[in-house]
């Protein structure tokens, strides 16, 4: 998706990183309990040090929903992020992105012009009242809407298995009543998500949105339980079993912990798996002096290697995955946002509109009620 960041002032660019302290702490006193910054997991420690909150997307979203006295949410994070906290938060809040270039790979792999196509032409082979859409949370509110009218739900790497439980629920039991799943954007997470149910791999397909029909054949369109879209996350694509391999080599009694974005060979050789917030706690409960490889975004990683001088914790891909795209918001953006505020001025508005916001909300509220 083609998003256009004015370039930075000059002040912005040339500042220390002293000079974009001073400035943030300045206007972050003037503003007060005017402006509420989030930090997702993944961002820089020069962004993260001045967060009130941290935490995964969702969580962010929801604490920012907690916060009606803030007049601004700066979401430091992506694009679907700071959709997700203007739909959850109240009309005089204004949720802002420091960097309109932070956008996310994996959320970009599914729009909504090829969901609805895809739709289409699985109406021609299924019958779509018992086809229930679930999008994963990193996608745009677009999807989010179109789950929603469609009777679908949005889930999170946490409750993936819940929400396709309850997907594939009959409705007499409080499930959706569906018969197949269509899952996007990511084919990890809802590949771990199936195995970890008990489908093999002859129960879901991948649906490829470049090709006819997904790439697929009739009979495999309707018979398949999971019909996983072709999107994947661009750093946790990365790791693969000769990582763990090397790992376990190097370390034979380390522990491997992977992020469900990973494809499911890591996940099947990995001793634990699980969402961002999983991958946290088990890092606190693992024994003084272990030694961990993770397989997710490299900042976490380090941060977590910081903040447990006890234990050795190393990311699982030696050459490091940055999230590219997490990574633009920066000192010099936050600066210049919190500034911009000071003197009146929003920068970098995110805003969903009301069609959009309401529908996605069905999905969100859908996803809550069977959490």
């Amino acid at each position: 998706m083609l998003r256009l960041q004015t370039p930075l002032p000059q002040r912005y660019t040339d500042a220390t990183l002293d000079e974009l302290d001073q400035w943030i702490g300045e206007a972050k006193e003037a503003l007060g309990s005017r402006v509420f910054i989030l930090g997702h997991h993944y961002q820089r420690d020069e962004v993260m040090k001045w967060a009130d909150a941290r935490g995964d997307s969702y969580r962010l979203s929801v604490l920012a929903q907690q916060h009606p006295e803030a007049d601004y949410i700066v979401f430091c994070g992506v694009h679907f992020m700071a959709e997700s906290a203007d739909i959850l938060t109240e009309d005089h809040q204004t949720v802002i992105l420091p960097d309109l270039n932070a956008g996310c790979s994996m959320a970009d792999m599914a729009n909504v012009e090829q969901v609805e196509d895809a739709w289409d032409e699985l109406g021609r082979v299924t019958d779509l009242d018992h086809l229930i859409p679930i999008t994963y949370m990193n996608s745009s509110a677009a999807l989010k809407a179109f789950v929603g009218s469609h009777g679908g739900a949005v889930c999170t790497s946490t409750n993936a298995r819940g929400v396709l439980e309850w997907a594939l629920r009959p409705k007499t039991d409080g499930g959706a009543g569906g018969s197949q799943v269509l899952f996007f954007p990511d084919q990890h997470l809802g590949r771990n998500t199936g195995f970890a149910m008990g489908f093999n791999e002859s129960d879901m397909q991948l649906w490829n949105p470049r090709l006819d029909l997904g790439g697929l054949t009739s009979s495999e369109a309707s018979d398949a339980t999971l019909l996983l879209w072709k999107g994947h996350c661009s750093v946790h694509q990365r790791f693969t079993p000769a990582h763990v391999e090397t790992f376990r080599v190097d370390h034979p009694d380390g522990i491997v912990i992977a992020h469900p974005e990973t494809s499911h060979e890591v996940c099947e050789v990995a001793d634990q798996v699980g969402s961002t917030d999983f991958i946290i706690r088990a890092v606190e409960a693992a024994p003084t002096g272990s030694t961990i490889a993770i397989a997710t975004e490299i900042h976490l990683v380090q941060r977590l290697n910081q903040e447990h001088p006890s234990k050795t914790i190393m990311s699982l891909d030696p050459l490091i995955c940055p999230c590219s795209t997490m990574f633009r918001i920066d000192a010099p953006h936050l600066a210049w946002v919190l500034e911009s505020l000071v003197a009146g001025t929003v920068i970098n508005q995110i805003a969903v509109d009301a069609n959009t916001s309401t529908w996605a909300k069905v999905a969100l509220d859908q996803m809550l009620a069977i959490s």
